[in-house]
Formats: structure tokens, C-alpha cells, sequence
């Protein structure tokens, strides 16, 4: 079961993205739904997706709830819930009382658009993480190199936690890695209870100068830190769309998890998310879709 554990859906003219904005974006500023999608993971031999919040809003995680109810090849849903409010476990209750309620298995906000570097680390919003995981969900990191020792002192708050990285922490590819995401890529990875994607990599990189090549010092580098039980594939599209097609950006993972050797890439593509969101998997994206 080959597990793509990192997609999103959107529709730009119902709701606001802000993060959508300028010029750059304009090849996504549109709608991207399960009909898209569904070809793409039937031509690349993936069974099954996770989609991934793409805004701070209740609405979109009931719309993925609603999609995911009805898609067969949604394993899953990482929502958002304001954390800083004291009612957080009664909107989890709410939620999973919805139709494909039970494939909410994660949580997320884009801890790198605030602007306190120590966002995560506020005491409503580790009380919101504390409740998050009492609930059985995933605490999914959406941030890059600034905001990593916060996730580091977050994930040792909580042991018993499960923690996914997002994007490897958003290397910066294309300036070339530095010292301060490597070490603290390791140190974060030192807590046993995170996962790290490796996804949105092509992004990170010269969207129109990159190849398998020029990510894999960062996989590798992540493949070093987490090992092969804790290394999860996802393909971020749409997003990707900026840099490759689904199909380039699934192929270049499949080589650098290759070069890696033993059972990363076996691993990575399936059996590790569905151990860090406990995945039920019952359907394949590989059967026809009406």
C-alpha cells in the first residue's frame, strides 16, 4: 500500500489563501479537487493520500472531512483547530462527529507565518497541543530552520506525543543547506516521536533548474537523522506543480529513497504514515474512480 502522505485540495474563488498571492503563484490559483487528483495517483501506483490543511479555518477542515467521507482513496485528514482556545477538545469532539469525522488524524497550523519564532512554545498553544495529542492525533510541524527549536523543546514536552515534520523543515536548496538546519534537523530528530516528510523539496530548490541530484543531500541528510522507520513520502501537489508534474516529483523521490539503500524506500512510501497518522487503509486509488 504506497502512501502519498502529503496533498492538499483548494478552490481559490470560495475562500482566501494568502500564502496564494503574486505572480509566482498563478499556475495554482485555481481549484484542485479528488477528480484531479485521482488519475495522477492511478498512473504513479499510489494507493492512498492524506490531505493537508492549507488554511486557518474550521470550514476547510469540515469540507476535507465531507471529501474525505466520500473519497475512497483518502486515508486521511490533517485539519486545523485554533489551538489558543480553552475549547479546542470540544471542536476535536465536534469534528470527528462529522461525516469522515474518523479520518481526521492530524492537526496543523503554518507555524512559519507567525511572526514570534517561539510561536509553538506559548503556553495556550502547548495547552492546545496537549489536547490535540490526548485526542490520539498527530501534531503535524509546518515551519522551517527559525522555528526548529521550538519544535525540538515541543516535541521533548511531550514524549508520548506523535509529531510530523512537514517538508523536511523547508531546507534551503537552492542557496545550499546550511549548518544550523542540519544540526537542528538532528537534534529534532533525537526525540524518537517525530516523523519527517520528505515533501516539497522541488519547491525549495530552483523551480526551473533541479533534478533528483539537487535534493538529495537533503533526503539524505533527513534519512541520516530519522532513519528508515520514520521517513514518510509525500508529493505536496498542487504546490509541486510549480516546480514538476506529479509524476517528476514522485520519480525523483523514488531515486534518492533508491540511493539510500535497505528498506527507506519501502518504508517511506507507505508503512511509516500509516504508523505515525494510524493509517486505516481500505481502498486503493488504483480501482477505477466513477
Amino acid at each position: 500500500m504506497i502512501v502519498d502522505a502529503h496533498q492538499h485540495f483548494w478552490d481559490p474563488a470560495r475562500a482566501d489563501y494568502p500564502w496564494m498571492q503574486g505572480h509566482a503563484m498563478a499556475p495554482i490559483r485555481r481549484a484542485f479537487g479528488p477528480s484531479d487528483l485521482a488519475p495522477l495517483l492511478a498512473e504513479n501506483g499510489v494507493d492512498a493520500s492524506i490531505i493537508v490543511q492549507c488554511r486557518a479555518s474550521l470550514d476547510e477542515t469540515r469540507d476535507f472531512l465531507r471529501i474525505a467521507d466520500t473519497t475512497p482513496f483518502i486515508a486521511g485528514v490533517v485539519g486545523w483547530v485554533d489551538l489558543r482556545e480553552r475549547s479546542v477538545g470540544d471542536t476535536i469532539a465536534r469534528l470527528r462527529d462529522l461525516p469522515g469525522g474518523k479520518r481526521l488524524v492530524g492537526i496543523r497550523h503554518q507555524v512559519h507565518d507567525e511572526s514570534d519564532p517561539e510561536w509553538l512554545l506559548r503556553d495556550d498553544v502547548q495547552r492546545g497541543i496537549a489536547t490535540v495529542l490526548a485526542y490520539g492525533l498527530a501534531y503535524d510541524f509546518l515551519l522551517r530552520t527559525r522555528e526548529l527549536p521550538a519544535a525540538i523543546a515541543t516535541a521533548r514536552t511531550f514524549p508520548q506525543g506523535r509529531f510530523v515534520l512537514d517538508h523536511a523543515a523547508k531546507p534551503p536548496i537552492a542557496e545550499g543547506l546550511t549548518r544550523e538546519w542540519s544540526d537542528r534537523m538532528t537534534a529534532l530528530a533525537a526525540s524518537g516521536n517525530v516523523w519527517c516528510k520528505i515533501s516539497g523539496l522541488a519547491t525549495e530548490a530552483k523551480w526551473d533548474e533541479w533534478e533528483a541530484s539537487r535534493l538529495f543531500p537533503a533526503v539524505s541528510h533527513a534519512a541520516k537523522c530519522f532513519g528508515e522507520d520514520r521517513l514518510i513520502f509525500g508529493s505536496d501537489w498542487p504546490v509541486c506543480l510549480l516546480a514538476g508534474s506529479y509524476g517528476e516529483i514522485k520519480r525523483a523521490l523514488d531515486e534518492c529513497l533508491v540511493r539510500l539503500g535497505g528498506g527507506f524506500r519501502n518504508k517511506a512510501l507507505g508503512a511509516n504514515a500509516r504508523h505515525a497518522y494510524r493509517l486505516v487503509t481500505t481502498s486503493t486509488a488504483r480501482k477505477p474512480v466513477a
